[in-house]
């Protein structure tokens, strides 16, 4: 069942067959689904949310399937919002990315839309937390309980990823200023161009991240050898 380019199937059968052992692998798998599922649309806060709550009630579905012996039900909800914490800092990264690459050419962080994207960072960890508390909803009274501690884990110590966001806006929000003096016009329209597609952009910087990643692993592993 694919749902916004999302495989739920392919997360719910990971968790229905996960072992206490191999909780690690889960974090990798729900880490790499999310990114994929990111990559394939605009980085809006509502597509953001949405991916989000799709994973989650995935992971939730097949965990709650799982019926192998001294399986923690609790243990599988934890990796499946560490894989999407750590697929979302990546998405931040882009954000951060895409951000300094419009101020240098000279776009004025005041200006709406950069205004808007400095906002959704802001609110990026009570949106992740928001799309769990959702998902928890959906799954039922069994598999709520499961999610309880799990969310009050969330809420007491926050995500790595919403903090990164966090420091990314204040980091942005201190340099707002007028567009720099020395840039060309053309410069300055590209950039007000580029900022009216911001979350377009944001997506694009993501991909290009990740192919980088992707394209550059054969080189290591050679140079290991």
């Amino acid at each position: 069942m694919l749902k916004s380019g999302i495989d739920q199937d392919k997360i719910i059968e990971m968790f229905a067959n996960a072992s206490a052992s191999g909780t690690d692998q889960l974090r990798k798998g729900v880490q790499q689904a999310t990114l994929a599922a990111l990559q394939g649309r605009e980085l809006t806060l509502k597509n953001i949310r949405g991916v989000l709550k799709t994973v989650a009630e995935s992971a939730a579905a097949g965990a709650a399937k799982n019926k192998l012996p001294n399986v923690d039900v609790e243990a599988l909800l934890d990796k499946a919002v560490t894989g999407m914490d750590e697929a979302l800092l990546k998405a931040v990264e882009a954000n951060r990315v895409a951000l300094q690459q419009l101020v240098n050419q000279g776009a004025d962080l005041r200006e709406k839309h950069l205004k808007k994207a400095l906002s959704d960072l802001d609110a990026m960890e009570d949106s992740f937390i928001a799309a769990i508390k959702k998902a928890a909803e959906a799954a039922g009274a069994q598999a709520g309980q499961a999610w309880a501690p799990v969310l009050e884990k969330l809420q007491a110590g926050g995500t790595l990823s919403g903090a990164k966001a966090a420091t990314t806006a204040e980091q942005f929000l201190g340099q707002m200023q007028t567009a720099m003096r020395d840039s060309r016009a053309a410069g300055l329209k590209a950039a007000q161009t580029l900022a009216e597609s911001y979350a377009a952009l944001v997506s694009g910087v993501l991909i290009g991240m990740s192919d980088a990643l992707t394209q550059g692993q054969p080189k290591a592993a050679a140079k290991k050898k």
